[in-house]
């Protein structure tokens, strides 16, 4: 990769990091290119030699999220753990997103709502999977006598409910650590499982 392209490489990662923070912040609708721009410290017009639209960079932000997740969700389909250690590293993976990806991880939740079509179908259609696959594993467990008999729906619910309540720990002065939220989270969640 030439000087020229690495340094376009790297303006459009910040550009898309900016707008990552400031729509998790502001919102996606209330956040405008001049915003994005004086943020990045580029004239507004300069933006668009890295990206097209505020559109494409909220498409570009979600759905690097939600292929990241993807990717996870298909790495513990494809091994050998068992239900409940596939339901931890579900619970730990989204738990690190919350806490080391903050800002890509609450624009993806928040304001996929803004995305045009058909990049609006594609994300509620891998999401709707994406939750279908997490079920799939806790009814397999339940099957299986290893975890208690709960709609899996509930137990989805009640997992990604929890870390999205993790952006009060962002907020808070608390001196706990990402691995103490992370270890008691899955301690918690885990324990209403298991048989």
């Amino acid at each position: 990769m030439g000087t020229t392209t690495r340094k376009r490489s790297a303006k459009k990662e910040l550009i898309l990091q900016k707008a990552s923070a400031m729509f998790r912040e502001r919102g996606y609708t209330t956040t405008s290119m001049r915003d994005l721009a004086d943020a990045v410290g580029i004239e507004a017009a300069s933006l668009y030699n890295h990206i097209q639209s505020k559109a494409e960079i909220l498409q570009e932000i979600i759905f690097r999220a939600a292929n990241e997740c993807n990717e996870h969700m298909s790495s513990l389909e494809s091994s050998n753990k068992s239900d409940l250690d596939k339901v931890e590293s579900l619970i730990r993976f989204h738990v690190r997103m919350m806490l080391d990806r903050f800002d890509d991880y609450c624009v993806m939740i928040n304001e996929w709502i803004h995305l045009s079509e058909p990049f609006l179908s594609n994300f509620t259609g891998q999401r709707r999977s994406y939750a279908q696959k997490m079920e799939a594993i806790i009814q397999h467990g339940i099957d299986s006598g290893t975890m208690k008999p709960v709609l899996p729906y509930v137990a989805v619910l009640t997992i990604l409910s929890s870390v999205r309540g993790l952006e009060f720990w962002h907020r808070s002065a608390k001196k706990i650590t990402p691995r103490a939220i992370e270890d008691n989270l899955v301690m918690h969640l885990i324990h209403g499982l298991r048989n």
